[in-house]
């Protein structure tokens, strides 16, 4: 990146609540295949009737990126950039049984106008009055990192000096069942950690998860984000070869990273992928997330938030850590995450010393 991109602001809704500078030290981990996020009180940035209109997504996404632009200082960004991997699932559900039970007719349009993926970035930007850049990326597990990458090109070209940036998911009850069919999701008599898994499948979640970026270091600024990469497929072997070469476009190498977040999630059948990659860091600390936030679509954006909060306090929490060493300086960490074998994304984060 040939213009520095800051992370200024956080925040989000997850199965641990909202972003907060306590969330580690209260974290509880998930051990039931379905974990609903908690749901803070709405009032304050919601009118009371809109509430009763808008699905969990939404008012989660309107929470965190007004938490996000608050942390941040930021009144008014330049563009929201999202990503989702399903949308606001409960709307489609919802739509999709009115039009079996009535026998698609005299239909109301209210779910079908919530259930499309890019309502929670318009509802943002209604909310905001921010007329600027709005696009929202539906790309399976790298959603989010397909928005990120936009935002690093927005900055970049000095089209957007301030961006928000998030992603987005929301658990639904009969996509639940069906991804439970498939093993996809644990079964129900199933109660797991991640360390302690032996089974297919993950424990599901919920959350949204935001960040104010910005071209500009400020006494805000926690981290800054050097670079990111997708890979729709990348085989087990060559796993170390593509790591490496991210490093090298980045003129780093595996001895300059102090730690590693990995994406880990439970699933027997994938987590060799982590495995794989953490064969090569095995003299830093590795830290790991998914145990608290659950897994969906956009849990990596709660990846990065953990990695942005490690750089920035220089602590890293005992309930986060996947091994036993320690670092008493981290500088740069590389989060790396992919799902069922597919969607593969690393990001490269650094410290920054604010001004």
């Amino acid at each position: 990146m040939k213009q520095k991109v800051y992370i200024n602001g956080i925040g989000a809704v997850t199965a641990q609540g909202i972003w907060r500078k306590e969330i580690f030290d209260e974290a509880q981990e998930i051990c039931s295949n379905t974990a609903l996020a908690q749901q803070p009180g709405y009032k304050e940035l919601i009118a009371p009737a809109m509430i009763r209109r808008m699905s969990k997504g939404i008012k989660m996404g309107i929470f965190a990126s007004q938490q996000a632009l608050d942390n941040a200082e930021i009144s008014q960004p330049d563009a929201v950039i999202t990503g989702t991997g399903l949308g606001c699932l409960e709307d489609s559900e919802k739509f999709l049984k009115a039009i079996l039970a009535n026998d698609e007719q005299f239909l109301t349009p209210t779910n079908f106008i919530q259930s499309t993926h890019n309502t929670v970035g318009a509802q943002i930007a209604l909310r905001l009055a921010c007329k600027g850049y709005n696009f929202t990326y539906v790309n399976g597990a790298v959603s989010f990192e397909s928005a990120m990458l936009d935002a690093l090109l927005q900055l970049e070209s000095a089209e957007s000096s301030a961006i928000l940036l998030g992603g987005m998911d929301e658990i639904a009850d009969h996509t639940v069942s069906l991804l439970k069919l498939i093993d996809y999701i644990k079964p129900d008599e199933v109660h797991e950690t991640i360390k302690e898994s032996t089974t297919k499948g993950v424990n599901t979640s919920e959350g949204a998860v935001f960040f104010g970026l910005s071209s500009d270091l400020n006494p805000h600024t926690k981290a800054e984000i050097a670079d990111v990469e997708i890979k729709n497929l990348v085989e087990k072997s060559a796993i170390s070869d593509w790591t490496n070469e991210f490093l090298e476009r980045n003129h780093s190498t595996i001895s300059d990273i102090d730690a590693v977040v990995l994406g880990v999630n439970g699933d027997v059948e994938f987590d060799s992928y982590y495995e794989e990659f953490a064969s090569a860091f095995t003299e830093i600390p590795q830290l790991y997330y998914k145990h608290l936030s659950g897994e969906y679509d956009t849990a990596s954006a709660f990846g990065l938030a953990t990695a942005v909060k490690v750089l920035d306090e220089q602590v890293v929490p005992q309930i986060i850590s996947w091994n036993t060493i320690q670092a008493s300086k981290i500088k740069t960490i590389l989060v790396y995450n992919q799902y069922r074998g597919r969607d593969h994304s690393l990001v490269l984060l650094h410290h920054v010393e604010t001004p």
